[in-house]
């Protein structure tokens, strides 16, 4: 099994790429369900998850080709589909639930097995049931698997999410497109990844409007064509790469990075004292060598600062001077990598949901484990900073999320290798 080994104290310099964004491009993947003519997907991430999810279409009956070194993804999806998504290559990943609504929508039929992914939380699919059943889905939980009619096909709608769900608001999403009639979804996300969801529907034919806010309204098409889509940058990457010269030192470009991606990320950035800049090309982030600041963060939907860059900002924290909080709200069994930074020298303190950070002086390198695909890069970005030698293990986890990341950072000066197991 592969391991990272990072040897620290190495400032950084120069420019990273940002890739397409991995959860946008899992969300875009399904939606060539909708049609029987390609969708060509630009810009699509290199990652095992895009892998998985084209595996997972392909067993779906769709043709599945990469081109350009993998940068575009061309899906089509015939007219005999298969209407049975397995658990042998779901359970790899929480996205592939994500065929539940565009197989009812335009199959009139699923049986799609219950998800994985990373350790971090029960992923209930109960948000995603209770819309699919408002567009008049019938829909059954058995053996492991959710079993779907929708006999006459789907009906447009009104449905009340009690709580923002990303996940449950793109499987409606999709599926209201083929909806006889006008569905309005209340409570909807409003993540990047939502708007660019519903900018490629609408590339292919949709009728959508409100994407971005609390209310997104759909007026059902009687069918959806192809298209060719650019996937979104990607907002977790970006803010990631942000914090390897904020916790190194340095100053270091990201290419194709926009501020309104990660505008509250980038605010908690600054507050810590690191400078982040608009360029013409992307954002700068410059630490200039003075000690960070502490500050307290709580994870919230989309506008808010991102559960998906709470363990990275956690390893930035444990450098700053003060205690710093983190509150995590989203998802339980999200601070796994606590323990490991432990290892290195942090001080922590985990009570329920909330971590309790004292900076310390500086981190010393150890032998850590990656337990989820954040934690496994919130463990490189503490060894850029460490004393010594860091070995993060278990890293198919970070295979998952980040493209040629040894590479990128590399790039910049860092001293990084991957380890082959």
């Amino acid at each position: 099994m592969d391991s990272i080994l990072v040897k620290g104290g190495q400032t950084l310099s120069g420019q990273i790429p940002i890739s397409g964004a991995k959860n946008a491009c899992l969300t875009l993947m399904p939606a060539a369900l909708l049609t029987s003519e390609p969708l060509t997907l630009t810009n699509a991430p290199r990652l095992s998850d895009i892998r998985t999810m084209a595996s997972l279409l392909e067993s779906l009956g769709c043709e599945v080709a990469s081109l350009q070194h993998r940068r575009v993804l061309a899906i089509s999806a015939g007219a005999d589909l298969n209407h049975i998504a397995d658990y042998e290559i779901v359970r790899r990943m929480r996205a592939s639930n994500l065929v539940l609504g565009p197989l009812l929508a335009r199959e009139g039929r699923a049986v799609v097995s219950l998800p994985g992914g990373c350790a971090i939380g029960a992923r209930p699919m109960d948000l995603h049931l209770m819309g699919l059943e408002a567009l008049g889905a019938k829909l059954e939980l058995k053996d492991g698997y959710v079993h779907g009619t929708a006999n006459g096909g789907l009906k447009g709608g009104t449905v009340d999410f009690p709580i923002v769900s990303v996940g449950a608001t793109e499987n409606v999403l999709m599926a209201a497109t083929l909806a006889k009639g006008t569905t309005v979804i209340n409570n909807a996300a409003r993540e990047p990844e939502i708007v660019d969801l519903a900018r490629c529907l609408r590339a292919m034919g949709a009728q959508i409007e409100g994407e971005g806010t609390s209310t997104i309204t759909v007026q059902g098409v009687e069918s959806l064509h192809g298209a060719t889509y650019q996937v979104v940058s990607d907002r977790i990457e970006l803010g990631t790469y942000m914090l390897a010269p904020a916790i190194a030192g340095g100053s270091v470009e990201l290419l194709g990075g926009r501020r309104e991606l990660v505008a509250s990320f980038a605010d908690k950035l600054e507050q810590t004292g690191v400078t982040v800049e608009d360029t013409d090309a992307g954002l700068r982030v410059t630490r200039n060598g003075e000690r960070l600041r502490a500050v307290d963060v709580r994870t919230e939907p989309f506008p808010g600062f991102p559960t998906d860059l709470q363990a990275q900002m956690m390893a930035l924290l444990t450098l700053a001077e003060g205690t710093s909080a983190l509150e995590e709200t989203i998802f339980e069994n999200r601070f796994m990598h606590a323990p490991e930074l432990l290892r290195m020298g942090a001080k922590i303190d985990v009570h329920g949901g909330t971590a309790k950070v004292e900076g310390v002086e500086r981190l010393t390198g150890a032998p850590v484990m990656a337990t989820d695909l954040r934690a496994s890069v919130s463990l490189i970005l503490a060894g850029l900073a460490a004393e010594g030698e860091t070995t993060v293990a278990r890293v198919y986890h970070l295979d998952r999320g980040y493209e040629r990341l040894e590479e990128k950072l590399g790039g910049c000066g860092a001293r990084i290798e991957r380890i082959k197991g």
